[in-house]
């Protein structure tokens, strides 16, 4: 992981805009603190492992294909049941409640996708088309797993790469769970936007979006004059598409976390465009690039956060957003964060946004 060090030491607490109930503190004088890192991933240039469940050849191995791209023969990525399910439609327990205890069944569903055919690949090192059809699977799958049951209120893609990311085997996959409720970021996430429209009568994300693009400020000491904060036009954002930004939050969770929005109102995933998803495609995968050269071996989760289905959701349709989340793990959790709830980075999310953009693509 890049040393550099910014230029001016910062010790703040920043809000979360969008879920002004999460904190982050970023305190730049703790990264010069003896700490335990996480190790940058070991990188292998082995396309396939004998022993691997998911390359290709060992089929068998995995419960039957669900879906497949480009065909069930000659796939390139490959859709299974998960064998350790979180949730599963088959029904073990029931409702129950007991006192202050209150127990929802485990009813879900949960799948993995491999994302390539190559056990070694990283996002960055595939195609604009690979990833095009890999993001479009998703699509199509949520839209399945909704239609499938009523129960289903929420469907959420993720990707655990490495195994600080908690990912278990090594090639490279993700995941996708159907459940019965909607998880807790999501309905906050909900909630505080759809209040903030209600208040501004705008949509928050667009707003963050439109401040990226537009905002400078200078902030100076009201006693000293001296410039306290500067904010330049496109301080926070990485990369932007045609339709597409990717943006460093101003609290960040993850020192090098980077959201990605699209630049026009949809709430929900599953109505994005074939066409959308190509736009997506190729800016996810620069943004991965820019991502790898500064971490070095990067282990990251990534996850997609969609308007849950449900008569009771329409109202959040003109308050949110769907996007992309991408957090990499270059650091253990101490007591303070675990104890405290409020995530502290090292790495300015300006000096972090920096040295993302600084790095050159061909």
């Amino acid at each position: 992981m890049t040393t550099d060090q910014p230029a001016v030491e910062i010790r703040e607490i920043r809000i979360n805009p969008i879920v002004p109930t999460e904190s982050v503190l970023v305190s730049t004088a703790r990264g010069l603190r003896p700490r335990k890192e996480e190790q940058p991933l070991t990188v292998s240039s082995e396309s396939r492992f004998e022993r691997c469940p998911f390359c290709k050849g060992n089929e068998v191995q995995t419960p039957p294909t669900l879906a497949s791209w480009p065909n069930e023969q000659e796939w390139q990525i490959r859709m299974v049941e998960n064998l350790f399910p979180v949730l599963s439609d088959r029904k073990i327990s029931q409702n129950l409640s007991f006192g202050l205890q209150h127990v929802i069944d485990g009813y879900g569903r949960h799948e993995v996708v491999i994302d390539h055919e190559n056990h070694s690949i990283h996002v960055d090192e595939m195609s604009v088309q690979h990833l095009h059809a890999l993001f479009q699977m998703y699509r199509d799958r949520m839209q399945v797993l909704y239609q499938s049951d009523a129960r289903i209120k929420y469907v959420l893609v993720f990707k655990n790469f490495g195994p600080a990311a908690g990912a278990s085997i090594a090639h490279t996959h993700s995941q996708i769970v159907a459940m019965p409720v909607v998880p807790e970021n999501v309905t906050n996430e909900l909630q505080h936007s759809h209040a903030y429209f209600q208040k501004f009568n705008q949509n928050i994300f667009s707003h963050l979006v439109d401040e990226a693009l537009t905002f400078e400020a200078t902030i100076y000491d009201r006693e000293s004059g001296e410039v306290r904060r500067k904010i330049n036009v496109g301080q926070y954002v990485i990369e932007k598409s045609k339709r597409f930004i990717a943006i460093k939050p101003f609290a960040s969770r993850f020192e090098w976390e980077v959201q990605i929005f699209p630049l026009f109102p949809q709430a929900d995933y599953l109505e994005c465009t074939d066409d959308d998803l190509e736009d997506f495609a190729l800016l996810l995968k620069r943004t991965m690039f820019r991502l790898n050269k500064v971490i070095g071996g990067a282990q990251y989760n990534y996850f997609l956060h969609s308007i849950p289905h449900g008569e009771e959701f329409k109202k959040h349709l003109d308050s949110y957003q769907w996007h992309l989340e991408i957090c990499p793990r270059t650091s253990i959790p101490t007591g303070f964060e675990l104890g405290s709830g409020l995530f502290v980075s090292t790495v300015s999310p300006e000096d972090a946004a920096r040295q993302l953009r600084g790095i050159e693509i061909d």
